[in-house]
């Protein structure tokens, strides 16, 4: 099992693996360590986030979203211009190979355990399915937490 996670010392970018016995997790950029909390992962199962204190993680694809929306991109482009210079066949071909396309990603590519709080990335985890997909709700309350904290924060005056 590995996690990927933005350190909260230098936000730098780390990929490390654990198990159930892993009790702290370090920063190959600063040396921050980490500190995972007893109840984290139960065998091969993650109970709650390792990097910050939240328990509300969901299931999502493990595929970059920016590639999935350029490729429905491209067919909805690609398909215009077909459109435009009066071709149905190769509107409708291009539109149905980008249908195709996305459906046999969709079954090929396997899933990611995500964190609402620190968007902490978990691959390789068993049962993931007992923590249920993306709640917009749950995304929501987390964000307006954040947005209170930066708030809240004293705002630095340029001198």
């Amino acid at each position: 099992m590995n996690v990927t996670y933005a350190c909260p010392a230098c936000h730098g970018g780390v990929r490390a693996d654990f198990d159930a016995q892993t009790r702290e997790l370090c920063c190959d950029h600063c040396g921050a360590k980490l500190a995972v909390a007893e109840d984290a992962v139960e065998g091969n199962r993650v109970c709650r986030c390792l990097v910050c204190p939240s328990a509300d993680l969901f299931i999502r694809k493990d595929f970059p979203q920016r590639v999935g929306v350029a490729l429905v991109g491209v067919g909805i482009v690609g398909s215009s211009i077909a459109w435009y210079y009066s071709n149905l066949t190769w509107t409708f071909g291009l539109l149905f190979a980008t249908a195709l396309a996305d459906v046999l990603l969709y079954s090929f590519v396997g899933n990611a355990l995500m964190c609402y709080r620190c968007d902490s990335q978990y691959r390789g985890v068993a049962e993931m399915e007992a923590h249920g997909n993306f709640d917009l709700e749950i995304h929501e309350k987390y964000r307006q937490l954040e947005a209170r904290i930066k708030a809240s924060k004293p705002q630095e005056t340029a001198s």
